[in-house]
């Protein structure tokens, strides 16, 4: 079978224009990037309004092994299938990081026949949004240094400063550096580190925003530090916000592609899921839900991540409610939750183990599935199962899946062939999301935000992760306190955890019990409007592995990308 780039670069793509018309868009709304990309002008929002909203499915998954299992494949896949069976429909995902890109994961515009377009644009630098992200973070950081150099007004204490500079590459050695050396010319000297851009609360703030308007405002209360007397200083106090707000005039409006088989998909921005909120943009799927029957989104990671942040972050903030919750699983993956075979990042895994047969093991590894489809009823929500089907799969292995997924309280289980099939190997799936999206949801937080910050982080910990309890370190109970006297303690928490485990240890695999979380420190960012606690050795800047995946990455003589997946 050929590669994905390779499936990707023979595919056929329409025109952009032609895209936007299948779901009722003009030229007028667009702004184009060449042929097959264009951005969408925010004025759809008021224009379309008053049409009725669609249905909204989010993707989500069991913990993943480090390759992931699939989810975005099967976001893409679902989509193409539920046009197939009459149903028009948007997918909404984000855009990737060029950090995972170069380094383990490789990229994630889907795979084999269920890929997005053109591949090898969406998972480098689209229309420049990542990067515009980026400097207005830098230039806030700018802001801040030079304002502590030249006579520091604002009375701010070097060491309460919590913004770290940005660039999306996975780069460890900046993760802890000294600033401002070389004299008196360069600055103060202090310690200070890098976050990976997609980590960055500038990034989370587009992610979140409604309008420009909100985009602003929320620029505006962006949390740097705080003065002597521990008052929060903010980027509207440094003068910075408008600067920024300028930076995101065009970042702000949605990309639209296409899939492989030319359904409408809106790419728009990327914060990490295992550090930031891990969805793709409020504003896309606000857009999509007036424009398709049905929207199908995705969250990072697995449902104890990305998804419990959609619900209790996304969609407080946009309003929209789930119909369907779709959790991704795979046979493989499974079987390394039952304990069949071990799988260390960077260290490969034995295929042979992973490959053979394992009923037994299947099922052990099913109570991860169960806790997450658990997790995901917390909400009120109906949930499908999908198995995204690999060649090594056996009938009695996936029989196993069923039966463990309806028993736990999933409307249905149906395997996923849309990697090699397209649409096609997806009706199955997109006929049981169907269905149980007429079914009633009966949507809910998982808390009331009034709660004290510690009561919403134990809240997540131990429903959520099944944690007995957790234990907060010196630093962590110092900013508690400080964010409760400044009033952010009434903001939703995005917790900041590994995504190979349902705790905070990445070696805890399956339903882990027994265990407390231990919280290391909590950051604000409060323009994005959530808390954000460190789990474990969590951190937010990641490293490349020893052969990182830019490695294969080239050019040929005609200028075709090769290597890229």
């Amino acid at each position: 079978m050929k590669s994905d780039i390779e499936i990707a670069q023979s595919a056929e793509m329409k025109h952009i224009r032609e895209i936007a018309e299948s779901i009722g868009l003009d030229e007028e709304y667009l702004e184009l990037y060449g042929n097959h990309k264009a951005k969408v002008k925010l004025e759809v929002l008021e224009n379309f309004k008053d049409r009725p909203s669609g249905k909204y499915i989010d993707v989500t998954a069991i913990t993943p092994t480090p390759l992931g299992e699939g989810k975005t494949v099967t976001t893409i896949g679902l989509s193409m299938a539920l046009n197939k069976i009459g149903k028009k429909t948007i997918t909404c995902i984000r855009q990737p990081s060029l950090g995972p890109v170069f380094g383990i994961k490789g990229g994630a515009a889907g795979g084999g026949y269920s890929q997005v377009l053109p591949m090898e644009d969406f998972n480098l630098h689209l229309t420049g949004d990542t990067h515009a992200v980026g400097i207005a973070n830098n230039l806030l950081a700018a802001f801040l240094d030079t304002h502590i150099m030249k006579g520091n007004e604002l009375d701010i204490d070097p060491f309460s400063i919590t913004l770290n500079r940005v660039v999306d590459v996975s780069d460890r050695a900046l993760r802890n550096i000294v600033i401002g050396l070389g004299g008196p010319l360069n600055g103060i000297p202090r310690e200070t580190g890098y976050d990976i851009t997609v980590a960055s609360e500038v990034m989370a703030i587009l992610a979140l925003t409604t309008s420009l308007k909100d985009l602003r405002e929320r620029l505006a209360r962006m949390v740097v530090g705080s003065s002597y007397d521990g008052k929060a200083v903010t980027a509207e106090d440094l003068k910075c916000a408008g600067s920024m707000a300028v930076l995101l005039k065009d970042a702000i409006k949605p990309n639209l592609l296409q899939t492989i088989e030319h359904t409408p998909c809106f790419v728009h921005t990327g914060p990490f899921a295992n550090i930031a909120h891990g969805n793709s943009s409020v504003l896309a799927d606000q857009i999509a839900i007036k424009l398709g029957d049905y929207v199908v989104t995705e969250s990072g990671f697995g449902a104890d991540c990305g998804a419990e942040k959609f619900m209790d972050i996304k969609c407080r903030y946009s309003g929209l409610k789930p119909d369907v919750v779709v959790i991704v699983a795979t046979v493989r993956a499974l079987k390394m939750h039952g304990g069949v075979f071990e799988f260390i990042p960077g260290k490969g895994v034995d295929e042979e183990l992973m490959n053979k047969p394992n009923v037994e093991g299947v099922k052990k590894g099913c109570e991860n599935l169960e806790k997450m489809i658990e997790n995901m009823k917390l909400f009120g929500t109906p949930v499908v199962v999908a198995i995204n089907h690999f060649e090594a799969d056996t009938q009695e292995e996936i029989d196993a899946i069923r039966e463990k997924s309806i028993a736990a309280g999933a409307e249905d289980a149906v395997v996923s062939r849309v990697w090699l099939k397209g649409g096609e190997g997806g009706i199955e799936l997109a006929e049981a999301v169907a269905k149980a999206a007429d079914k009633p949801s009966d949507f809910k937080f998982l808390y009331p935000l009034d709660w004290p910050i510690k009561k919403k982080i134990e809240t997540i910990a131990t429903k959520i992760y099944g944690a007995d309890g957790v234990n907060y370190l010196p630093e962590a109970e110092r900013k508690i306190d400080l964010y409760t006297k400044q009033g952010f303690d009434k903001l939703p928490i995005c917790m900041a955890k590994t995504h190979l485990s349902l705790s905070h240890d990445p070696d805890l695999k399956g339903r882990p019990t027994g265990f407390t979380i231990p919280i290391r420190d909590v950051r604000a960012s409060v323009g994005a409007g959530f808390l954000y606690p460190l789990l474990g050795m969590m951190r937010t800047m990641p490293g490349l592995p020893k052969v990182p995946a830019g490695t294969n990455v080239d050019i040929d003589d005609e200028g075709n990308i090769v290597g890229l997946f």
